[in-house]
């Protein structure tokens, strides 16, 4: 922090080259950890170094990722959203409504735009609750995840919901590369659209300046109530994204999936190098950390570790990360 002429706080900008040399450091080390972890499983794994596994560790990363992203932006705030998961259960289910022959059966193009709609509405009611009625983001997410929750189940019967559009199916299993499924492509496409969103936009700025310090960036002009909806109304997007690759994929949407997703979410974007306080994020670290989850999971299971040590060893690394973004950050107060 430091004082102006006018005598009110203004952030203190970091230098382009510090950000980056920063940055630059943090990939890297995520990026040896995902290297490192690979080459564990090739020897502990059996056929695990198989090019089709890798293949098939960045399609099963892509709907974890794409949803990444968004929470990428939330958590730059100094917010979390607890509502990622269910809420894309619940989008899911919305794209069966649209596009599913026994329901409304829409055009593909109508059926996607109401599909982004859905997730969007949500991401914007999380915002106001947030922004507008001053609840804590995780009490209000917490809500948000258990609405949507009896949402999807009410909505669909409780019954699993087919989705045979062709096209839709496409999206996530076609091939416009061959030997690369349309959802790794979505999933690049959207890495490189969120980077720039974060490092070139008003919206991804000002996400960083409200995580810095949200009452200097109040105090410097800038609409925080405003602009921290809109990071909601982003990450909404985002997470209808992730929805259509994940029900696309199965070409189904069953209502009572959803519930631990957000802890993968979470997970990929803090082992990334954004920090869970706000004010640092890092989109290609949060593809890194999306890989480095869906890395574990299929390495374990083709280790046969039972899953629920799957989900110790998740929480393990979660910690971990955890705890060397709180060292990182004391580091940088120090100095």
């Amino acid at each position: 922090m430091s004082t102006n002429a006018q005598g009110t706080d203004t952030p203190v900008v970091e230098s382009g080259v510090s950000r980056f040399l920063k940055s630059s450091i943090q990939q890297v080390f995520v990026f040896a950890a995902l290297i490192l972890i690979y080459v564990f499983f090739m020897f502990a794994a059996p056929n695990f170094a198989q090019p089709s596994i890798f293949l098939d560790i960045v399609q099963q990363s892509a709907y974890v990722g794409v949803m990444a992203l968004g929470a990428t932006f939330i958590i730059a705030t100094g917010g979390i959203d607890l509502s990622v998961g269910t809420g894309m259960t619940l989008v899911a289910v919305m794209a069966g409504v649209f596009l599913s022959g026994d329901w409304l059966n829409l055009p593909l193009g109508g059926g996607l735009i109401l599909i982004l709609l859905v997730g969007a509405l949500m991401g914007l009611l999380n915002g106001l609750n947030i922004s507008v009625l001053g609840l804590p983001p995780f009490i209000a997410t917490l809500a948000m995840m258990m609405v949507a929750r009896g949402l999807a189940l009410v909505i669909s019967g409780k019954s699993t919901i087919s989705i045979k559009n062709p096209g839709y199916v496409w999206l996530a299993n076609g091939e416009l590369i061959p030997g690369v499924k349309n959802a790794v492509l979505i999933f690049v496409v959207m890495a490189i659209i969120a980077g720039v969103m974060l490092n070139k936009t008003l919206l991804g700025r000002y996400a960083i300046a409200i995580g810095s310090n949200e009452e200097a960036t109040r105090l410097s002009g800038v609409n925080v109530r405003f602009w921290k909806t809109m990071v909601y109304v982003t990450a909404g997007v985002f997470m209808a994204l992730g929805a259509i690759l994940y029900s696309a994929r199965f070409g189904f949407v069953q209502p009572a999936e959803g519930v631990g997703f957000e802890l993968n979410v979470i997970a990929a974007v803090v082992i990334g190098g954004t920090s869970l306080a706000g004010g640092r994020a890092n989109i290609i670290g949060t593809v890194v950390g999306a890989l480095i989850m869906e890395t574990l999971k299929k390495g374990l299971q083709m280790m046969s570790i039972a899953q629920e040590w799957q989900l110790v060893v998740t929480g393990v690394v979660v910690l971990i990360a955890v705890f060397v973004d709180i060292v990182r950050r004391k580091r940088a107060t120090a100095v």
